[in-house]
């Protein structure tokens, strides 16, 4: 059963259609890149998927089940957008995640903490912007979900930053998950990607492995997105 499958999704806000009628399905055990250009419907499937959205027509489902308080255990969703209230510590951070969730490893999440010298007394006002992008994405990839959402999860940081970040996913995530990436910034995630999803202007443009796209095209992700958006 895939962990992920939208049959003809459709979402619009009023006038504006954000996603036209895309079927998609994702396997487990892959690393996917959800790629395609700012505004083109990335974070809207992601909220769907994480049933923070209702469809406008068709339907999606994790794991078989329409989202809801079920699919809440098996995803782990990091938003495009800060999330944590500031005015809260690491250590209180760390009790809320444990009660709200099974699957929050603890100890998984300390000792990424201890690694970057992220104090569980820290307050979240006090970080810098990147430490904070580390602290949210290590919340996220401490469950032992069955499949990861992840929004722009090294949009706005620095090469190290970024460089961390995805050693991070990539050591962390249960290999019987699924990992969805979204971003724009294709050349610094495609080495850790198994497959790409393009989407452009809400619809679905090219499903791939990263090997056939490399195979059959003669070049890299990055490139071929380039040819295929003519950016």
């Amino acid at each position: 059963m895939p962990i992920l499958e939208c049959r003809e999704l459709s979402k619009h806000f009023g006038s504006v259609q954000a996603l036209d009628e895309v079927s998609l399905t994702l396997e487990a055990g892959r690393v996917i890149g959800l790629l395609g250009p700012n505004g083109s419907g990335k974070t809207t499937l992601l909220k769907l998927a994480n049933g923070l959205l209702t469809p406008t027509g068709g339907e999606i489902l994790i794991d078989g089940l329409a989202p809801g308080k079920e699919t809440k255990r098996i995803v782990s969703y990091l938003p495009d957008r800060p999330y944590l209230a500031e005015w809260m510590k690491v250590s209180q951070l760390l009790d809320l995640f444990e009660d709200f969730y099974d699957d929050f490893d603890r100890d998984r999440a300390i000792e990424m903490l201890l690694r970057l010298n992220i104090d569980e007394e820290m307050r979240i006002k006090e970080m810098s912007k990147g430490t904070r992008e580390k602290a949210q994405l290590i919340l996220v990839m401490s469950r032992k979900a069955k499949l990861y959402l992840l929004d722009e999860p090294i949009g706005g940081v620095d090469p190290a930053t970024r460089d961390y970040i995805l050693e991070t996913i990539i050591r962390n995530y249960n290999p019987e998950a699924a990992v969805v990436i979204s971003t724009h910034l294709i050349a610094d995630v495609e080495q850790v990607l198994d497959d790409v999803v393009f989407i452009n202007q809400g619809k679905i443009m090219l499903q791939a492995s990263v090997d056939s796209i490399r195979e059959e095209h003669g070049m890299s992700v990055d490139q071929y997105f380039r040819e295929v958006f003519r950016c």
